[in-house]
């Protein structure tokens, strides 16, 4: 009988590079689906812009229950994954099924809740974004066929959100990734007519999307049936839970807080910046589709630092995971200025597509070089933020100080300093949107003083589950 060869030491060659290659193995494929999912919202504006202005206008407003849909999910699933790391590491498979099967009915009370608002309410809603008349009927077309999508999208999300957390990351992003490229061929279908399909337009957008989700759950509950790492066992969905559910909801209820502060907060900077000038609004809308391909990576990571960390903590390696902390706040620095450098690369090319095909005002063109700029260095303080209260401090169960913090950063500091400037100062418009987008330096002091603290180093597992 062999004797299996000792792990390297820890701060060893071989122990760092074993550290970086399954870092690197983790994040690409969740830096695959966070691109897609750039890609597809680029997409689908591309497309809308050709049916008409009042459709694209619909689809973005009607998005915002989406977004919050999103939002609440994002804080959801953090919960599951990082008890499934944890209890993964742990060697505790039993409990992560038991994870899978709490996170999954909570993701339903969810997604049903915004799925029937949406499907009973379609009018009102739009009429708290809008008071254009065309705008709302083409968003009660689009939410009650997109509306069942809410609570399929929610199921789909925590699922893989799991399968990621116990090192199915690459089974994570195929199903994704497939998903996503149906929505965008069903879109075109929809919106162009191509073959057998209708020109449906706005209508066909929605359909697009609520069949995708309807495929992807589909392969979810095939794939958690077959399984052999771990199974979705529906009996879980509605057993209850006694100490395991207090400790989801524990870390669930305030990251589904954190995010949605953060998305509202970013709604009102939207707003904002809405009353100020049609310009900047189109300036910014681009910014942020830019943006959000230059984040694909820092996100990852921070999702990837999630996964390790939690799993090493649930198997009380806290040294080990103290070490890997560290060495994750560095990768969050280089991510972000890989982010910034591509953002200032693709500037010029950006400017000139501008230039040649898309109608816009001069001040548009103005502007938009300089809120590049902004955003290309903003991305650091964004990146290691995100990696310190998704990434470090969730892994340990530390979520409620994220809420905390971006409570009193967005809504004590960027949301009123953005409004006294913007309506009492009358700071020129460009002024009001570098002051807003401070906020994520305003608070990253405070979220290294916390993560030297250590608070956060903690296994959260129970055996008496």
């Amino acid at each position: 009988m062999s004797i299996p060869a000792a792990a390297p030491a820890l701060g060893s060659r071989a122990e760092k590079k074993a550290f970086y290659k399954n870092t690197l193995k983790i994040t690409l494929p969740i830096a695959l689906q966070n691109f897609m999912d750039a890609a597809v919202s680029s997409a689908d504006i591309i497309m809308l812009s050709f049916v008409n202005q009042q459709a694209l206008a619909a689809s973005s407003l009607a998005g915002n229950v989406a977004f919050s849909v999103s939002n609440l999910m994002f804080g959801l699933s953090s919960a599951a994954a990082v008890m499934s790391a944890q209890y993964w590491g742990k060697g505790d498979r039993k409990t992560v099924e038991r994870v899978l099967g709490l996170s999954v009915r909570f993701a339903l009370l969810v997604g049903l809740f915004f799925t029937l608002a949406a499907a009973i309410f379609p009018g009102p809603i739009m009429q708290l974004f809008t008071d254009d008349t065309e705008v709302i009927q083409s968003g009660i077309v689009y939410l009650q066929a997109v509306c069942a999508s809410y609570a399929l999208g929610a199921v789909a999300q925590v699922y893989l959100s799991v399968m990621r957390s116990v090192g199915r990351v690459k089974m994570s992003a195929v199903v994704h990734s497939l998903s996503v490229v149906m929505n965008v061929v069903l879109n075109a279908c929809f919106i162009f007519g191509w073959g057998p399909f209708p020109k449906l337009g706005i209508l066909g957008v929605a359909l697009a999307t609520t069949i995708t989700r309807v495929v992807e759950v589909i392969i979810c509950l095939l794939d958690g049936l077959k399984c052999n790492v771990i199974r979705l066992k529906f009996h879980y969905i509605l057993k209850k839970a006694g100490k395991l559910t207090r400790d989801f909801l524990y870390m669930a209820i305030p990251s589904a807080g954190n995010d949605m502060v953060w998305g509202l907060a970013i709604s009102v900077y939207s707003a904002i910046l809405g009353h100020l000038s049609t310009d900047i609004v189109a300036a910014n809308s681009v910014a942020n589709v830019i943006r959000n391909f230059g984040t694909v990576v820092c996100f990852g990571t921070s999702s990837a630092a999630a996964i390790v960390l939690g799993q090493a903590m649930g198997n009380n390696k806290l040294q080990e995971a103290k070490a890997y902390a560290k060495r994750f706040i560095g990768i969050s620095v280089w991510t972000a200025l890989l982010g910034g450098g591509m953002i200032m690369l693709c500037s010029p090319l950006v400017m000139n597509f501008m230039h040649l095909y898309v109608t816009v005002t001069d001040v548009v063109k103005q502007e938009l070089p300089l809120m590049l700029f902004i955003n290309a260095y903003y991305i650091l303080g964004m990146s290691v933020n995100t990696m310190l209260i998704c990434g470090i401090f969730r892994s340990g169960g530390d979520v409620k100080y994220g809420l905390i913090c971006d409570i009193i950063a967005m809504w004590g500091y960027a949301v009123p300093i953005g409004l006294i400037c913007a309506f009492e100062l009358k700071l020129p418009e460009m002024w009001v949107y570098f002051i807003l987008y401070l906020d994520e330096f305003v608070k990253l002091p405070v979220n290294v003083w916390h993560y030297r603290k250590m608070t956060w180093l903690k296994n959260i597992t129970r055996d008496d589950v």
